[in-house]
């Protein structure tokens, strides 16, 4: 019965997707908000106006100039102009792009400041097999079109922080990307995979964050909301985690949250090896218009740490519009609504039925972007 009732869905949703084509390609509301303008690459800052969620009021470098990174070295301590590196610590609002391909080894933590853009539309850019991104102290960063992989341990070491400060860094645990203590971040079309510890952390009341349209893949720890227990200022986090790819040899935490909020919508998970959504320290959770495919062994979506039934049965966690295939189920808890709250029309959108949720996360990962063609 649960093979019929899988495979009626899988035509329904095949249908809508055939549907929709034959008219231009469906698209998210992300998305949809610039990926049609086949002159995305002549206002590529345009980019900063479609965040959804509680990280839709990143702007980035949006109000700067294009930096052009033409060098794929890296020097911590006096980067070169024209590195990553070089232009990610200056003080000045900067939109960066990339020249052409390239593989970007980072000798040490990449320390991103404020009002600065990551953007890979146009290039296929892998930051891999060194130290990764760190986003700490700081606020309206956007990261978009990255590929995140193979991210290690970072050593203590200088690291210059902008044009002018050095600092002793104490090395990091190799996450792809950490958001420490940070606001309004937005992580859109990024592919993550093989990391030494998580794939993003983001912590220590960092708030404002919306992870978007993202690829995971091959790892153990993906998505970690608050990392400590008694750290209580993550009461105030809040976390969009929208129309992203949960894809295959994941785990666990996908994500996990401690004390904060988390709306996670209109994303699709493939079968994983733990659990799917987790958290601990009586968070809120709205788990709405999901895809979720349970393997033969693990069904249950969700998992609570640290808390006994009578406990947890108080968080507030709830499932609305979610798709539920292979046996796959999520366990609600708690009395009242777990409404997101959003506070403006800037934050707020139409969460999908879960049905709707292969084709919304179709293009999740990296684009193939074409100067003067739609994206």
């Amino acid at each position: 019965m649960e093979k019929l009732i899988s495979s009626l869905y899988l035509v329904s949703w095949l249908l809508i997707f055939s549907i929709s084509s034959s008219h231009g390609k469906r698209m998210n509301v992300i998305d949809s908000c610039w990926r049609s303008n086949p002159k995305w690459s002549t206002n590529r800052q345009a980019l900063a106006n479609c965040a959804k969620g509680f990280g839709s009021g990143a702007i980035g470098g949006k109000n700067g100039a294009i930096y052009i990174v033409n060098d794929a070295s890296d020097d911590p301590v006096n980067p070169k102009q024209g590195t990553l590196r070089y232009g990610v610590i200056q003080t000045r609002p900067l939109w960066i792009i990339f020249l052409q391909n390239m593989l970007i080894t980072l000798k040490n933590e990449l320390i991103i400041s404020s009002f600065k853009t990551i953007d890979g539309r146009g290039a296929k850019v892998d930051i891999a097999y060194g130290p990764c991104l760190t986003i700490q102290f700081v606020k309206h960063v956007i990261v978009h079109g990255i590929n995140l992989h193979d991210c290690r341990i970072a050593k203590p070491g200088p690291v210059r922080v902008s044009p002018t400060q050095v600092l002793q860094r104490s090395g990091t645990d190799g996450d792809a990307i950490t958001v420490y203590t940070s606001s309004n971040i937005w992580i859109d079309h990024c592919s993550f995979s093989r990391a030494a510890d998580g794939l993003i952390d983001v912590v220590h009341a960092s708030t404002g964050i919306t992870v978007s349209n993202s690829y995971f893949t091959q790892h153990d720890h993906v998505i970690l909301l608050g990392n400590q227990e008694g750290l209580i200022r993550d009461k105030m986090m809040k976390v969009t985690i929208a129309f992203n790819h949960f894809g295959p040899g994941l785990f666990q935490r996908m994500p996990t949250i401690r004390y904060g909020y988390a709306h996670v919508a209109n994303n699709y998970y493939e079968p994983w090896k733990v659990y799917a959504i987790g958290g601990a320290c009586n968070p809120t959770i709205l788990s709405e218009g999901n895809y979720f495919i349970a393997s033969r062994t693990k069904k249950e979506v969700t998992h609570r740490d640290f808390a006994s039934p009578k406990e947890w049965g108080k968080w507030n966690w709830k499932s609305y519009k979610d798709v539920f295939i292979n046996g796959a189920f999520f366990t609600a808890s708690g009395k009242g609504s777990a409404n997101p709250k959003y506070t403006s029309s800037s934050q707020s959108f139409s969460v999908a039925h879960g049905s709707q949720v292969p084709y919304l996360t179709s293009d999740a990962g990296p684009l193939k972007c074409f100067p003067n063609r739609p994206c």
